[in-house]
Order: C-alpha cells, then structure tokens, then sequence
C-alpha cells in the first residue's frame, strides 16, 4: 500500500515532486484496475493541487457528486449523470491540495447488491460494501486515500475485509451535502488509508482540524471497555480471533481491561436502526422507487418493497430509542478511555454475491460515535481480520491516537 505520509515527506523533502506521485498512482491504477475493478470513472490526466495534501491521489465514492466526473450512483438509472457542482467534502479534499483519481466503485445506491469490484487479497472474495472501491483501491496500492460513507457499517467493514485502515468519524464531522442519501439521520463519511497516521494526517487536513492528526496513544494505563455486542449475535473464528489478539496486545503493553456489557437501552438503540433506515429509505429513494423501480438491482427493490410498510409511529419510536441509546452511551464511555469490538463478523465472505454483515457497525453509526480500524492479523483463510476503536462522540482525535498507538505494537511484533 502506498503511505500518504511517507509521499508528502518525499514531496517536502525533495527526494520526488507531486507530479511525480501522481504519475505513480496513474501506473499502479493502470496496472491493478483490471484485477480489482476498484473505479467507476477515471479523469484523463491528474494534475497536483495546491495544499497540505498537493500529490495525494484520492478516490471518491460513485454517489458523492464531483463536477468533472460522473456520478452514477452504482445504477444504470444515473447513466451519464453529470452534476454541476463538487460536493462540499470534494471541495475540501482540492482546497487541501488532494486530486481526485476518479470515481470509485460503490454498491448501488450504497445498499448490499454487490459492485464490480474485487478483493485485493483474493479475487473470488468479497471486497465489502458499500464503499468497495475505495477499500479495494487502497488495498491495491492504487492510490493512498480514499472517500467512503457509512450508513450501516460500509466504511468500517470493507476496510475490514480489504485490510485497510479507515475511520467513520463522529457523525456531521465532515459534510454530507451534495452525497446521494439512503438514511439522512445515519450516513456520515469515512477516510480510507494504508494506516492509522495516515488517516489521521489526511482528516486533519480535509477537516481544517489539527488535533485530528494525533500522536500516537501509549496504551499503558489505558482503560480499554472490551464490548461484545452480545445483541448482535456471535463473531466467526477470525473476528474472536483478532478480538483474543487484542487483548494480548493491549494487556502486554500495560493497558487496563475493562469487561462491558452496557445498558439495555443500547441494544434497544441497534434494534432501532433497522426502522429508523427504512422509513428514511423509502423517501431518499422515492424518485427512484416510483419511476425506475424495474431498474433498482434485486436485493434494493426487494428491501424498498418491505421497507415501505414502515409506519411514522414505528419510526417515530426508533428515533425516540436512538435518544435514549445516545444518552446511555456517554455512560457507557464515560467508564473507560476507548471501547474495542468486532470490525465486522469475521474475514471476508468468500462469495462475491455477499457484501457483508453490519451487525458489529450499526449500533455506533446510530449513535454517531467515531470508530477507527487498522489491519490486525489474517484469519484461517489468510484474509484479513481485525477490530475496531470507538470513543464517545466527538473523541475523534483520541480514537485516531489510540489506533495510532495500536499499529506501532502491530508494527514492532510485539
């Protein structure tokens, strides 16, 4: 994978210019594209920027709108779809100095029916979804940033599943206007890196936040909550597997492990996901629904068909759950510095007819609570597997340290 920060140290240094880091993403994308299938639309040449950021090559998820790029949405309904302006995270990513190295691939309209894309890691494995291009990119060394959204689990997991590291920060952080919407109380938008410093590096610059771009965490005396998710249901071998590798990680370099069960109100707040998302669905995708529903690819119709039985009163008391789970949360994290959980329910399904599982994602993406990733270990397949770092809402820069924290003892074998 290419490392953001090593490129710019590179460019600062001297040793290479932007241009130059452009025209080596261009060749890896040039030579990984037809094995991954990471892009939905590329521009012709990229030209550097000017900023913090200026030689970065980042991909952009296919249902943020880019002015000199289409924006199809992963469906044929949006076939040529050109928007007129740049969506305002597009235009934070050039103020930043970033190009953006095209479209990457998403499922439609961020749902579960799969994109093109491949796994890096194994070609007949799935990538992840929604945001699978961009994890996919990444993994390949393509480029060394990439855009996402989340709406139940789609930065997190394919992150998970391509062995990148990513963040889904606290929700509103940065800007979802101008991003195709599914669940307006729930989407928020990711970064997609090599590592933890990356990610922190490029959300500092893109965010105009400094602390984002944290120091690393020492673990010791840490107080790290390790939650389960009983409500979710049980993890696969890799994913307990890549929790037990934690623990020893974390226990070997003096942190304190704190058991968590939580409050009954947090599983009742996961529960109130899957009703808050259909009622919010069934309107952000009405245009569609009523005029393209023969277009809509199978599993999305079959889910806008049920979730439009969804009642006001119904969603009206998701929404009042949601409240109650984010006021137990600040107890929740107020007990320890981070809680860690699965990424996602073990290594990548190993069909490309399945994106995944968002059960271990849902619950944070409601309370709108940063969650960090980094690659941790391979599973029995010899994919990747790992877990995930969440603090209380706006704790974004103490998640990205103490990820920051974490990969330095992945990186020194201890």
């Amino acid at each position: 994978m290419q490392s953001l920060r090593e490129i710019l140290s590179r460019i600062e240094s001297g040793k290479t210019t932007a241009a130059d880091a452009l025209a080596f993403s261009a060749a890896r994308i040039a030579e990984r594209e037809p094995q991954v299938q990471a892009f939905a639309s590329r521009p012709d040449a990229l030209l550097p920027g000017t900023g913090p950021l200026a030689g970065i090559a980042c991909g952009v998820k296919d249902i943020i709108e880019t002015a000199d790029l289409p924006t199809r949405m992963g469906s044929p309904i949006y076939d040529g779809w050109q928007p007129r302006a740049d969506a305002p995270i597009v235009m934070a990513l050039k103020a930043a100095g970033a190009t953006v190295a095209g479209k990457t691939h998403t499922t439609a309209f961020a749902f579960l029916d799969p994109a093109p894309t491949r796994n890096p890691h194994d070609a007949t494995a799935s990538p992840g979804g929604s945001s699978a291009g961009s994890a996919a990119a990444v993994a390949a060394g393509m480029i060394p940033l990439a855009l996402g959204t989340q709406t139940g689990g789609s930065v997190i997991r394919p992150a998970a599943y391509c062995g990148v590291a990513a963040i889904k920060p606290s929700y509103a952080l940065l800007p979802t206007v101008g991003v195709k919407p599914f669940s307006w109380s729930l989407d928020t938008l990711g970064l997609m890196a090599a590592s933890a410093d990356d990610v922190g590096l490029a959300l500092a610059a893109i965010s105009g936040r400094p602390d984002m771009d944290a120091s690393a965490a020492s673990l010791s005396g840490l107080r790290i909550g390790i939650h389960h998710q009983a409500y979710a249901g049980a993890p696969e071998p890799a994913s307990a597997a890549a929790l037990q590798r934690f623990q020893e990680l974390a226990a070997g370099a003096g942190a304190v492990l704190v058991p968590l069960e939580g409050a009954a109100a947090l599983a009742e707040a996961f529960r109130a996901h899957g009703p808050l998302q259909d009622y919010e669905a069934t309107q952000a995708l009405a245009w569609e629904y009523a005029h393209h529903r023969d277009l809509l690819p199978p599993k999305l119709r079959a889910y806008l068909d049920a979730a439009g039985a969804t009642t006001p009163e119904q969603y009206d008391e998701a929404r009042r759950q949601s409240r109650r789970g984010r006021d137990a949360a600040r107890g929740f994290f107020s007990e320890v510095d981070v809680v860690v959980s699965y990424a996602a329910p073990g290594e990548a399904p190993d069909t490309l007819g399945s994106t995944g599982d968002s059960r271990f994602n849902r619950l944070w993406t409601l309370l709108g609570v940063p969650c960090a990733t980094i690659p941790l270990m391979r599973g029995p397949r010899g994919l990747p597997a790992t877990i995930q770092i969440i603090a209380g809402f706006g704790n974004d820069n103490h998640v990205i340290a103490v990820a920051k924290g974490l990969e330095k003892l992945v990186e020194a074998g201890v």
